[in-house]
């Protein structure tokens, strides 16, 4: 039976950062159009935090009946690793979307913003389906895809529109910056796991593209959130302060185009994540910054 600091290990915390980030440039956005709401920020946090989880207890669950995560490197495999009996897994995992709808309704009610419902919807399905169902569309090398869409496109716009009930150029771009960095955390972690994928059939981007590729792909990725600061700039100048967290970036790309592999990647994984954190966190401080300046 698995421990508390395994169920809590098994819940990935360090991709938690990829929650909380669309969250603070939607907010970063929402404050320069001067229509911020801290409660209703709670809230979206509070969905994305819960869908975060749920995806990784989900993902536990899915790769662990399918035997693809008996010989990986990395965090807690509950299920993998017989810690847990799968069904208490899947359980977690349904939990954490029940919480994810709840907190989703709660902020629907509170902004008006219903057309939020069938998103919501849409970002649990594939919360899901992520590994789990006859098709599994991360087994077909689109998880990137996913992680791009729900943890950057939809996460951050959603933020916006719930509070201010309109987007921006500036929350547009920003949602791409953020987007793109957490499809680089999930670009890092397949890249570590190529062996193991490979072996058990478990067609990921990664596995598609093979090592060299994928280790250019990272850093394109990285490039992409460094134009869209730019881009930001271009509107808020303010916004630019952002390009300090880039101070983080250039030692992971360093290690990802220099070869690391397996273990030597897990840091690139925990520092992606630290990266997207700082990057959002300055991104929304200079949105923030650019309604006083206005």
């Amino acid at each position: 039976m698995a421990t508390l600091s395994q169920w809590v290990e098994g819940a990935r915390p360090r991709t938690l950062p990829a929650a909380v980030a669309p969250v603070l440039v939607g907010t970063g956005a929402a404050y320069a159009l001067d229509r911020a709401d801290s409660g209703l920020a709670l809230l979206a946090l509070l969905v994305s935090l819960t869908l975060q989880v749920g995806v990784n207890y989900a993902n536990d669950y899915s790769d662990g009946i399918r035997g693809t995560d008996r010989e990986r490197v990395g965090p807690v495999r509950l299920v993998g690793q017989g810690l847990a009996r799968p069904d208490n897994v899947k359980l977690a995992a349904m939990l954490c979307f029940a919480s994810a709808a709840l907190f989703g309704l709660a902020l629907v009610a509170l902004s008006g913003a219903f057309v939020m419902l069938l998103v919501g919807a849409a970002s649990i399905a594939a919360a899901w389906y992520y590994t789990g169902g006859k098709k599994p569309y991360g087994y077909s090398g689109l998880g990137e895809v996913f992680v791009f869409v729900f943890f950057g496109l939809v996460a951050t716009l959603g933020t916006t529109y719930t509070q201010a009930g309109t987007l921006s150029i500036s929350s547009i771009v920003g949602a791409v910056g953020v987007g793109a960095i957490a499809s680089a955390i999930l670009v890092a972690n397949n890249l570590r796991d190529i062996p193991s994928d490979t072996s058990y059939g478990k067609g990921t981007l990664a596995v598609r593209l093979g090592a060299t590729r994928t280790r250019t792909l990272y850093a394109a990725l990285l490039g992409v959130a460094l134009a869209c600061v730019l881009i930001v700039g271009v509107i808020h100048p303010s916004a630019l302060v952002a390009l300090l967290s880039f101070a983080l970036a250039l030692p992971l790309v360093r290690r990802v185009m220099g070869g690391a592999v397996g273990r030597d990647l897990v840091p690139v994984l925990s520092g992606t994540g630290r990266f997207e954190l700082v990057y959002s966190t300055l991104l929304a401080i200079g949105l923030g910054a650019a309604h006083h300046l206005a």
